[in-house]
């Protein structure tokens, strides 16, 4: 008798006791568990879009980098080509400036050539001159005009 009050008794209890869970436990515990699915849902579609972005990201950068090299090979292949017509254009003034000099050169070594003719051209008239004198004040003489011409050749 008091087995069967006692069960039955425990029956109620227990149901009463699972009433009460669902009626005021369960619900919050299925929104904590909701709320944390929902969480780890969107942490999870964070993570795919953050995937997604570094891809497109890094995608980006590479591209980027690939421009970047070729800018650079275009710059460094204009700097050669200026390197190449500096170098063309200073070769050229250099040649200029040595054909100038050349020709200042030649000219400077007429002038002294002219000059130095000029010189001797007065030397030898001076000597002719005085070769003319000393013969007009000796006598006419055959064998002292020749030695006086020898001496004036030697001195020309």
């Amino acid at each position: 008798m008091n087995i069967n009050f006692t069960l039955f008794a425990q029956a109620i209890v227990f149901t009463a006791f699972i009433w009460f869970t669902i009626k005021f436990v369960w619900p919050p515990l299925l929104r904590a568990i909701e709320a944390r699915q929902k969480q780890i849902a969107d942490g999870l579609a964070a993570a795919e879009q953050g995937k997604k972005s570094l891809e497109v990201s890094s995608k980006q950068a590479d591209q980027a980098i690939q421009e970047a090299r070729a800018r650079a090979a275009e710059i460094i292949a204009q700097a050669e080509k200026r390197d190449a017509q500096m170098v063309e254009a200073a070769k050229v003034a250099a040649k200029a400036e040595g054909d100038r000099e050349k020709a200042a050169a030649k000219a400077d070594i007429q002038q002294e050539a002219q000059r130095a003719r000029e010189q001797l051209r007065e030397q030898v008239a001076a000597l002719a001159v005085a070769g003319a004198e000393k013969i007009l004040r000796r006598e006419v003489d055959a064998k002292a005009h020749a030695e006086l011409l020898d001496g004036i050749k030697k001195q020309l």
